[in-house]
Formats: C-alpha cells, sequence, structure tokens
C-alpha cells in the first residue's frame, strides 16, 4: 500500500498546476444553460468554464455556432472558482487569449517611433481610442495636436496620423501620439517656408482659426498671423467679422522670425489703400460730399472717403469772416466740399466750403466780404496763430487759397 500511495502521490506531483494568467488548452465537454462552455483542461484532471462573455464581444452570437462539444480550445486562466457547488475550478478566456495574440502579432510587427495611420473608433473624455491594425491604442488629449483642443468630437470616424510612443503587450498597452508627428511636420514645413519666404513677398494661404487678436493664415503647413490691425484699412473689432474659416486670402509677409518660428503678415498691404482712392477719384476740382469729424482752432477735420479726412482751413470755410470754426461747424454736419489739393504720398487733403459758394459783391475799402476793412495791427499773435496751420499738416500757401494777397486784398490798394 505504501508503494501505491507513493506512486499516487508522484502522479500528483507530476500534474502540471493551472496558474492564472497561463495559457491552457482542453477539450470541450459541454454547454450549459449559461450559454458557458465547459472544458477539460488537459493534464490536470480538473475543469475550467468559459462564460459567454469571455468567448466573444458580440452579446448576441449564438455560442454553440461558435464552438461545439469535442472540439479543441485554447485559453488564458482568468482566475479560479471560489464556490465548491459549481463543480468547477477555473474561470477561462478565449477572447483574452485572442486579444493577446493580437497584441503578440502587433507587437512584432510595429515598434516605438513608427509612424501609422489609425482610424478614430471612440472619443473618450481623455482623449481618443484608435484602432492600429486590430489593436486598441491610445492617443491622449494632450497628444492630439500641438496646441489646446476645447472639442474632440471633431475627429470622431477620422482617421489620423500618429507616432508610436509606448508599446506594452503583456498589459495590451498602445500609446500614441498625433502631436509629435505634427510638430515633425511642422518643422519640415517651417524649413521650406523660411528658405523660401521674403519679407515683403506676397503669397496665397488659407485661413485657418481665428482669435480676438487676429487670424492664423495656414501657407502650407505653417501659420503666420494677421494681426487684427493688419486685416483691412478700415477699424476691425473681431476678425470673424470679416474672415472666415477656410477662406483663401492674399497676404503680405511683413516679418519672419526664424528663431521664434513666428511669421508676421498682412492682408491690407495687399489691398488699395483709401488714399489711393483719394488719388484716382478725388482728383483736384472735385466736389465731395463729407462728414465733419472734428473741429478745431484752425479749421475742420472732413471725412471724404472711409478712413480718408481733409482739412478745410478756417480761411476755407466761408467768405465771411470766421473767427472761430465751432461758431459754424460741429461734428457730425454734413458738408460739400471742393479738393483743393490731394497728396496721397503724405496722406493730405486740402478741401473748400466755400469755393462752392458765390462769393459776395465787394465794396471799395471793404475786405471782400462787405465789412470795412479793419486797420491792421502788427502785434496780433492770436489771430495769426488761428489762421494758421500745424505746421505737420500744410500751411496756408499750401492749402492753395489763403494767400497774402487773400489776406490782406492787396487789389484794393491798386
Amino acid at each position: 500500500m505504501n508503494e501505491e500511495n507513493n506512486e499516487l502521490l508522484a502522479a500528483l506531483d507530476a500534474q502540471p498546476t493551472v496558474e492564472v494568467g497561463s495559457v491552457v488548452t482542453g477539450e470541450v465537454l459541454a454547454i450549459d444553460n449559461d450559454r458557458q462552455v465547459v472544458v477539460g483542461i488537459d493534464g490536470t484532471g480538473v475543469e475550467g468554464v468559459i462564460p459567454a462573455r469571455e468567448l466573444t464581444s458580440d452579446r448576441d452570437a449564438n455560442v454553440e455556432d461558435l464552438i461545439k462539444v469535442g472540439d479543441k480550445v485554447e485559453a488564458v486562466v482568468k482566475m479560479p472558482v471560489t464556490s465548491e457547488t459549481t463543480g468547477y475550478s477555473y474561470i477561462l478566456s478565449k477572447k483574452a487569449l485572442d486579444a493577446r495574440r493580437a497584441w503578440e502579432e502587433a507587437a512584432s510587427k510595429l515598434n516605438e517611433g513608427d509612424i501609422v495611420e489609425a482610424p478614430v473608433t471612440q472619443v473618450v473624455k481623455g482623449g481618443l481610442v484608435v484602432d492600429v491594425n486590430g489593436v486598441r491604442g491610445f492617443v491622449p488629449a494632450s497628444m492630439i495636436e500641438n496646441r489646446f483642443v476645447q472639442d474632440l468630437n471633431q475627429y470622431k470616424a477620422q482617421t489620423i496620423k500618429a507616432k508610436i510612443i509606448e508599446i506594452n503587450a503583456s498589459e495590451n498597452r498602445l500609446i500614441l501620439s498625433r502631436r509629435d508627428v505634427l510638430n515633425a511636420e511642422r518643422s519640415a514645413a517651417l524649413a521650406e517656408v523660411f528658405d523660401n519666404l521674403s519679407e515683403g513677398d506676397i503669397v496665397e494661404g488659407k485661413v485657418a482659426r481665428m482669435t480676438n487678436f487676429g487670424a492664423f493664415i495656414d501657407l502650407g503647413g505653417v501659420d503666420g498671423l494677421v494681426h487684427v490691425s493688419e486685416i483691412s484699412h478700415e477699424r476691425v473689432s473681431q476678425p470673424s467679422d470679416v474672415l472666415s474659416v477656410g477662406e483663401e486670402v492674399k497676404v503680405k509677409v511683413l516679418g519672419l522670425d526664424k528663431e521664434k518660428e513666428r511669421i508676421s503678415l498682412s492682408i491690407k498691404a495687399t489691398q488699395a489703400g483709401p488714399w489711393d482712392k483719394a488719388a484716382e477719384e478725388a482728383p483736384e476740382g472735385t466736389v465731395l460730399e463729407g462728414t465733419v469729424k472734428r473741429v478745431v482752432d484752425f479749421g475742420a477735420f472732413v471725412e471724404v472717403f472711409p478712413g480718408v479726412e481733409g482739412l478745410v482751413h478756417v480761411s476755407q470755410i466761408s467768405h465771411k469772416h470766421v473767427e472761430n470754426p465751432s461758431d459754424v461747424l460741429k461734428a457730425g454736419d454734413k458738408v460739400k466740399v471742393k479738393v483743393l489739393e490731394v497728396n496721397s504720398d503724405k496722406q493730405r487733403l486740402s478741401l473748400s466750403i466755400k469755393a462752392l459758394e458765390e462769393a459776395p459783391a465787394r465794396e471799395a475799402g471793404s475786405n471782400g466780404d462787405g465789412e470795412r476793412r479793419p486797420r491792421r495791427q502788427n502785434n496780433n499773435n492770436n489771430n495769426k496763430s488761428r489762421n494758421s496751420a500745424p505746421m505737420n499738416y500744410s500751411t496756408q500757401e499750401e492749402e492753395g487759397s489763403a494767400t497774402l494777397g487773400d489776406l490782406f486784398n492787396l487789389k484794393d490798394f491798386d
């Protein structure tokens, strides 16, 4: 008996042990009423069970269509069964084994640093779930773009290019980064742009995105900034008021900073400015209607085109003597003016209101406006200051009308 017991103990010791996580082979003994596959594990003398959820991911699948009694099956040992009433010793999973082998196959074909194209299968809170050759991968939200992305749903059902940065088959872990790919592409595009672009060049681009301070223009993989002040010759409050994403625009290169990887652009520099229009449409002698924008001691500034203001000197307001322009004009008044001189290069426009009015008849000894000419005083500095235009705009002679002869009516002395 001792010899028989020793042989029995030796036989039991020779049987392989079943460990959680190991791969076992067995024969399908039965399919019970709970759609569980009962498996006799080879060489162990114990039974395991494969629940339907561990056989396939298809919840509606018929288990008997997938596997039959007598089939040989391989599975991963997931955990021991604690209940003694079931008659089973272990929970097995064929689905986990299939996933592990898919991982092993993927790992044999993929390496960290590889660039792959992966369809986005799901958008989750922390990032994107992608399919890499049948293997589930994950792109964290911080690795999707090289800038912050508010809404990840825009990537749903798209196929993205991403770089593998971590593979761990034992943990079914595949991490990818789209940001790394974008950064590499941007660096290559930047090098090409800085090699081929120069300040002053005019190129075409597409509006990529907008902020409160300007619009970013895609120049072919590289974005340049058009500051809000460079969008139009007219005042722009919000870039979205005049531009839309995807719109194609012409831009002029204002600055290139290779070290900081910045490109400054301008849209308005490619368009005719308001002063170009003034020179073309308002030559000397043209009669225009404008709006008084502001009144100063030496005259009034009248806007005749959007962004174009001309000066009506105090001497050109009326044939009558005007002491203070504010006595005659105020901001917002609509007036007709005649162009006396236009200089688009210096952005100066001299205008006259009185040139459109009939001059009163002159009387002998009068100053030309029907009033007796007062005796000239040598120390009239206040009047001289009021009747002189600022040096940074124009002098009376530059206005083309307030000559010494006009001021002192020298003809009266003939």
